[in-house]
């Protein structure tokens, strides 16, 4: 069962919950208790207010919905860096746009506003939500991937806001819907359990203490990523790969 730290997840009335988060939580909130067993460890580690970035491993189009769920069950209101092209869909715009969530348009000028929202979020003392793989992962047994160095400029640009990984596993499932990444379904209605895990904070001080050259984005990248993945480890149970799988070296997308 997942842990609560909010208060009932039907009160709607926390500061910044704009009408798109209202909508959500009446609607996505009790679908996922019918879908899903959750389990939540160590949402304490998220703090309760002020600013935070929080780095979450990406496997499935369905984790954003989930993930909310959890951030929302931690007492925040989260506030979540999105492709941009899902702002003009029909509804789901209407939705991210008016919960106030975060449009990124990669390789463009129209990316550099999306940093600056962030930094203006973070500043407000307002919790930040992250796939820094940019998109699923492609890494074959699910693992997290190379990610992308913004994260790592993020961090480096907001000393004093902890950056907090969090792992979670029991949304992939392979084509055929079979295999040992399939999802465990629990016996009470088949749903699918799902467990996300808080790390504490990433240490980064030491990367912060000297000019931000593209080693140390890509070494505060990889330790933030790093966190992560052993999140992810401590979840499945498993020992994680020494290595990152990278797209671009296995044909699967470039980077």
């Amino acid at each position: 069962m997942a842990a609560h730290r909010g208060g009932p997840w039907w009160r709607v009335t926390r500061p910044g919950a704009g009408a798109g988060i209202k909508v959500s939580v009446l609607t996505l909130y009790p679908l996922s208790l019918l879908l899903f067993e959750r389990q939540w460890r160590n949402i304490e580690r998220i703090p309760s207010s002020g600013p935070a970035i929080v780095v979450m491993n990406h496997v499935s189009v369905v984790d954003p919905v989930l993930m909310a769920t959890f951030l929302w069950d931690t007492g925040r209101v989260p506030r979540f860096m999105i492709k941009s092209d899902l702002f003009s869909k029909p509804f789901v715009g209407w939705v991210f746009r008016t919960a106030e969530q975060i449009p990124v348009a990669r390789g463009s000028g129209e990316a550099r506003a999306a940093v600056e929202a962030a930094h203006q979020a973070l500043a407000g003392g307002e919790l930040i939500a992250i796939y820094p793989e940019g998109t699923t992962t492609r890494d074959p047994s699910g693992w997290p991937m190379q990610a992308r160095t913004g994260i790592a400029r993020m961090a480096l640009d907001n000393p004093g806001v902890p950056v907090i990984p969090v792992g979670h596993w029991g949304l992939r499932v392979r084509a055929a819907g079979k295999g040992a990444d399939a999802p465990r379904r629990t016996r009470r209605w088949g749903r699918v359990r799902v467990t996300a895990s808080v790390g504490e904070p990433v240490p980064l001080d030491d990367l912060r203490a000297g000019p931000i050259t593209l080693d140390v984005l890509r070494r505060t990248t990889r330790r933030i990523m790093g966190a992560v993945r052993d999140e992810v480890a401590a979840v499945r149970g498993e020992q994680p790969p020494a290595e990152f799988y990278v797209p671009a070296r296995n044909g699967t997308g470039t980077r």
